[in-house]
Formats: structure tokens, sequence, C-alpha cells
């Protein structure tokens, strides 16, 4: 696999289709949006504290991450990789929604959630 880099200082994957480049950068984008979202949500306390909501943000951030790489190295398991990301990430999407009226970062670590659950979905299809 070769890389390039661009005029705006992003990597561009040669011989990995648009549609995989976009999933690795929805995967990376979520990883990024989950793991900031669980400090705040340590220091805001309360309901967005609680064990099992950092515990569901820690395991979609860590999926993401780890789909990410399966994709980058063009793993023959990517597709099941994503599958299980795809549910991660619908599930803390989901916890991150009930949460969204109090909280901007909540809004959009379930928007993030969601994108990648949708590319990692079709990704899941792909053999």
């Amino acid at each position: 696999m070769q890389t390039q880099t661009n005029s705006s200082s992003q990597t561009v994957l040669k011989d990995i289709s648009p549609a995989l480049q976009i999933c690795i950068q929805n995967c990376l984008d979520c990883y990024q949006i989950c793991t900031r979202t669980i400090d705040q949500c340590l220091t805001k306390g309360s309901q967005h504290a609680e064990a099992k909501h950092i515990k569901l943000l820690q395991d979609c951030a860590d999926i993401c991450n780890l789909s990410a790489q399966f994709m980058l190295r063009e793993s023959k398991f990517h597709s099941s990789i994503c599958g299980v990301c795809s549910e991660i990430c619908l599930a803390c999407a989901k916890s991150c929604e009930a949460m969204k009226d109090s909280d901007e970062q909540m809004k959009a670590c379930a928007e993030a959630c969601q994108k990648c659950a949708a590319s990692c979905q079709s990704m899941s299809k792909m053999q």
C-alpha cells in the first residue's frame, strides 16, 4: 500500500477504494470523539459518568480504532470487525442520544457514532 501526502497534509491512500477510505476516516473520527467525550463525561459527572455509559464509550472508541487498523492493512477480516463496530457504534449513539438535550458533546458524539455505524455496516457486507 502506498501513501501520498496532498497539499492539505491529509494522507491519501492509493489502491484503497473511496468507500473504504471514507469508512476508515469515519472510524478514526468516531474514535477521537468518543475518547474526548469520556473525559468530558467524567468531568461533568451525574448520568454522564455512569459506568455503563463510560464503558460503552470506551468500547466504541476501541472498536473504531481497531476497525480502522484492519481496513488500513486490508485484512481479510475487516468486514467481520466492521460488523461488530457498527453494532457497538449504534449502541453508543443511543446512549449519547439519551443525553444530547443537555450537552452538545453528546449530540456530536451520537452523530459521529451513527455515521460510523452506517459506513461500517456497508463495509461488513463486503467480502
